[in-house]
């Protein structure tokens, strides 16, 4: 009998025992690759712009990437929701641009001292307005509230009664960075101080998309599952999409890294179906919220991409519907879109979420893509949870080969070779993949073993020696997400005569 070793040498002649390490059969670790965040960072920040940098914690973000900064509110977010994972962030570089701005303006005198409730995304801040302030005081005091707090996305100035908040970053994300005054209302002690009214509008429009390509550079070969940004423009999404794609990119047999995109966007049904419309993608999702969510975009999307991180890393086919976005602030009551509105939005390739008992949760994280090469609606690549289950199993295959059969010889069936031998035959290897797939078949990601074993084809190369080819038929579990009822109910049961 030949055993193939392959560190001790056939020819030895000094005695006794000799012994090698063999860890071939024993790998069953399943890859998960962490999660990163694209976004900016402050003027003054001290991490390295285009460069990878892992962040264990929202304070060191903070540290790194500046108080208030996007790129630091995303990691807060994110933690919020998956404080354990690996998470990280690279620091993309403001656009050339307008900052957008806000105005609160103050009109009239207070009569009675209360206190003023701003909301600057999810953050309250409390202004206190006593009795005989003018309209110039409380601004100047509300000005001084907001930048007495780094955290915040704005920076503040008032003037003849008339706050001014400017988005700390140029470009288009600043127009989604919202403000608001009373979130929770009356019931919750929420109301403006007697004699005076604020008016909240939109002042500058923020204007600039970033350039992705050195971020993207700097990503290299690294794998990331779930990446996370805030750059909901069309220029934005198609190159991050491109980094992806199935030929060249992160899913092509070349690079076989894999990973999914998340955004997010605020808007009206049909400034979110008009975004979706733009895209044809499996690899994007674009998230969709009402325009008065009291939550960033930037933030949701941070928020978002680590519940499904969360989730896919424990099981990349069960659907992540339900899952709660931590701290993330909603719409208010009857500003929130209808259940037909919601379809709509997953018609066109938006993703959505609902809210319960004031809990935003995942409903449906589609992708982007709808039809195929030509026009026709296509709904393979509908979920995201597909792509991540397909990566899941490819990532399964691979690790088998290259863990049992990295350095072995290939024969065809039927050769009349020693036990023990490193050789590899194209039943081997179908008996390998079929082991594979019953293992996955218990572990929930496909099923119908039988008919996968009936049509599963692997092959030697008529033309390459060397290669084995092999056709893989998986079928993947699917998700429970609609469960359909007809209440055919009666008054009274007539008695059954025999």
């Amino acid at each position: 009998m030949a055993i193939s070793m392959s560190t001790i040498p056939s020819n030895t002649l000094v005695p006794l025992f000799f012994a090698e390490m063999d860890n071939s059969a024993a790998n069953t670790a399943a890859t998960s690759a962490p999660s990163l965040l694209l976004g900016h960072v402050n003027a003054d920040a001290v991490i390295e712009k285009n460069t990878l940098a892992i962040m264990p914690s929202a304070d060191y973000a903070r540290q790194q990437c500046g108080a208030g900064s996007q790129l630091a509110r995303m990691v807060a977010a994110y933690r919020q929701t998956d404080p354990f994972g690996e998470l990280y962030v690279i620091a993309v570089p403001e656009p050339t641009g307008v900052a957008a701005t806000v105005t609160l303006t103050v009109t009239g005198t207070v009569t009675e001292s209360g206190t003023v409730s701003l909301y600057i995304g999810r953050q309250r801040i409390q202004v206190a307005a006593v009795q005989g302030d003018k309209e110039a005081t409380v601004a100047s005091t509300i000005a001084a509230a907001v930048s007495a707090d780094a955290t915040l996305p704005f920076t503040a100035s008032a003037s003849a009664g008339v706050v001014t908040l400017t988005a700390r970053h140029k470009g288009l994300t600043g127009n989604e960075l919202p403000v608001s005054l009373n979130y929770y209302g009356f019931s919750s002690g929420e109301v403006l101080p007697a004699g005076i009214q604020i008016k909240v509008a939109r002042g500058a429009t923020g204007s600039g998309a970033p350039d992705l390509s050195n971020a993207i550079a700097a990503m290299a070969d690294e794998p990331f599952d779930y990446i996370g940004h805030p750059f909901n423009d069309a220029a934005s999404i198609k190159a991050l999409a491109n980094e992806m794609n199935d030929t060249s990119g992160r899913w092509s047999y070349a690079r076989q890294l894999y990973g999914h995109t998340y955004t997010a966007k605020l808007g009206t049904l049909s400034e979110l179906i008009t975004a979706g419309d733009q895209f044809n993608l499996q690899h994007v999702t674009l998230a969709g919220y009402e325009p008065d969510t009291q939550t960033p975009a930037d933030e949701l999307a941070a928020s978002r991409t680590a519940r499904e991180a969360v989730f896919i890393r424990n099981d990349p086919a069960r659907p992540t519907q339900t899952g709660e976005l931590v701290g993330m602030l909603p719409a208010p009551k009857g500003k929130r879109f209808t259940m037909t509105e919601q379809q709509s939005l997953l018609t066109h390739g938006v993703a959505t979420s609902y809210v319960e008992s004031g809990v935003l949760r995942i409903q449906r994280s589609v992708t982007t893509y709808k039809r195929n090469a030509w026009g026709v609606a296509d709904n393979s690549y509908l979920d995201s949870e597909t792509l991540h289950t397909s990566a899941y199993v490819l990532r399964k295959l691979k690790t088998v080969i290259t863990s049992k059969y990295g350095r072995h010889k290939l024969a065809n069936d039927g050769t009349r070779f020693g036990p023990g031998q490193a050789i590899i035959t194209p039943a081997v290897a179908k008996g390998e993949m079929l082991a594979a797939y019953r293992q996955m078949e218990r572990d929930g990601i496909v099923e119908n073993y039988e008919l996968f074993s009936q049509y599963l084809i692997v092959e030697r190369d008529a033309n390459d020696p060397n290669r084995l080819n092999t056709l893989f038929p998986p079928d993947y579990v699917n998700q429970l997400r609609v469960f359909a009822v007809v209440n055919q109910f009666r008054l009274q049961y007539t008695e059954e005569t025999e």
